[in-house]
């Protein structure tokens, strides 16, 4: 063992004992985790701070929370590894103080403090703000589907059920058929089938038969409750569809807000939509309560793009830029599309690719849209009437806030860079937050407990990049100072 670095002596005693707070040094992250849980107000946050009179004493609310946070910072999230962790690794010796709860205890704790480690991850939010890191003018929203705990197969459709029992039910009638075969070889010839084989064919009729009547009582369920999508693991998951090129996930859309200039999350909501159209204002509000700058604008890729949310954005104060699908009927089969027919806000009409104006004949509403008629009597005599409708005339249909809707449309032409600096801002994000996560996203069920394991995702995740961005001794100083 010449010229090698050789470690100590496990006989060799220690004149002095070591002192625990020498385990981590002044710029290690478990300081910054102990700071701000200590800076926390816990009963006001409704953590549990009293101790119980009689019984064994628990544990402190404030050493349960550096534990997940550490655990969630350090992608160990099992509350097993946790629990071996706490006796073993120096620096959770250092946060708990050498203290080791059992699996069950630190499990428990997350699972019925939900509501007040949620609350945590908001006070981080609000720390960022306080020591400027929030001063972003443009903020990008998205959202991103997550793996719950339930397999594909034990999430249902009316479709699937149907497409399933019928499969069931095929593959009953070719193995009863078989017996009846058997039976008939047997009168005829007296040739027994052999019993492996006679064997195979009844476990495979009562295992078919028994996934039938489960699948039944699921069918019933939905009939019962209205229910659309059955899971039978996680109730609150559903199947969603990711891209066109992947399959469909059984999870969670969890709805996200982050800043583009630091990238630190400022917003998020679990939720069991699979589409985002409905969650634009909701998130923007969000985004605007938390943020240092009352005057911000949102960007969203084109699944956000509905005319009654991106009103409620604008008229708040909240400017969003915001893609529009190109879902033209007209367009897809070769005819003009709306788009092609200008209109003149002086003269309340449009012009048509023709140059002929369709004037404003009525309003009317449509599923409780307020919509102004223009059309022309001309277009009888368009040379290019076959190109533009199929009808006796072509009408547009004004919506009565389509000038908000225009006024979007012009500040992403004027500026197209905005939408790839979404992408650039949050995809790195989801990225990121999903490989700590593994390949199961969540461990625990249900939307309540779900919404729990994201702010503890989200707090690590924004620790870890106030971190990068100021370092531990600058962020100690903001949580005391």
């Amino acid at each position: 063992m010449k010229r090698f670095i050789e470690g100590l002596d496990r006989g060799q005693t220690s004149l002095l004992p070591e002192c625990v707070d020498d385990y981590v040094d002044d710029e290690n992250p478990v300081r910054a985790i102990d700071a701000f849980i200590d800076m926390l107000d816990l009963a006001l946050l409704n953590f549990d701070v009293e101790p119980k009179a009689t019984g064994r004493p628990g544990y402190h609310p404030a050493t349960m929370l550096k534990l997940y946070l550490y655990g969630y910072l350090n992608q160990v999230q099992s509350s097993r590894r946790l629990e071996r962790e706490c006796a073993r690794n120096l620096e959770l010796i250092w946060l708990t103080g050498s203290l080791k709860p059992d699996f069950k205890t630190i499990a428990d704790f997350r699972r019925d403090n939900g509501s007040a480690i949620r609350e945590v991850c908001k006070q981080f939010v609000a720390l960022c703000r306080d020591i400027d890191l929030l001063d972003a003018s443009i903020v990008a929203i998205d959202g991103s589907k997550f793996k719950a705990v339930n397999a594909k197969a034990k999430s249902f459709t009316r479709e699937k059920l149907r497409r399933r029992l019928a499969e069931i039910d095929e593959a009953i009638t070719r193995y009863l058929g078989e017996l009846d075969r058997a039976d008939e070889v047997m009168e005829k010839t007296g040739m027994v089938m052999p019993e492996a084989r006679i064997s195979r064919v009844k476990k495979k009729l009562a295992h078919f038969k028994k996934e039938a009547a489960n699948l039944r009582a699921v069918e019933q369920r939905m009939d019962t409750t209205g229910e659309t999508q059955v899971s039978l693991t996680d109730p609150d998951s559903r199947a969603m569809a990711t891209t066109s090129k992947q399959p469909r996930v059984v999870g969670y859309n969890v709805q996200c807000v982050v800043e583009t200039k630091h990238h630190l999350l400022v917003a998020h909501e679990v939720t069991n939509h699979g589409y985002d159209r409905d969650a634009l204002s909701m998130m923007a509000h969000a985004a605007k309560d938390v943020m240092a700058s009352d005057a911000i604008e949102a960007i969203a890729d084109k699944g956000y793009y509905k005319g009654e949310e991106i009103v409620a954005c604008e008229l708040d104060g909240i400017a969003v830029t915001v893609s529009k699908p190109h879902t033209s009927n007209a367009a897809a089969v070769g005819r003009f599309d709306k788009a092609d027919f200008i209109y003149h806000a002086d003269k309340d009409a449009y012009v048509c690719p023709a140059g002929e104006w369709l004037t404003y004949h009525y309003t009317n509403e449509e599923d409780g849209r307020t919509l102004r008629n223009y059309w022309t009597n001309v277009c009888g005599q368009c040379p290019v009437k076959a190109k533009c409708t199929t009808g006796k005339e072509r009408r547009v249909k004004r919506w009565e806030h389509e000038e908000i809707l225009d006024r979007v449309q012009k500040r992403l032409d004027d500026d197209p860079a905005k939408i790839p600096l979404r992408s650039k801002t949050i995809e790195h994000t989801f990225g990121t937050l999903k490989a700590w996560m593994g390949a199961t996203h969540f461990k625990m069920k249900t939307m309540k407990h779900v919404a729990t394991e994201m702010a503890l995702h989200v707090l690590a995740y924004n620790m870890m990049r106030v971190i990068a961005i100021i370092g531990v001794p600058r962020l100690l100083e903001a949580i005391k100072g």
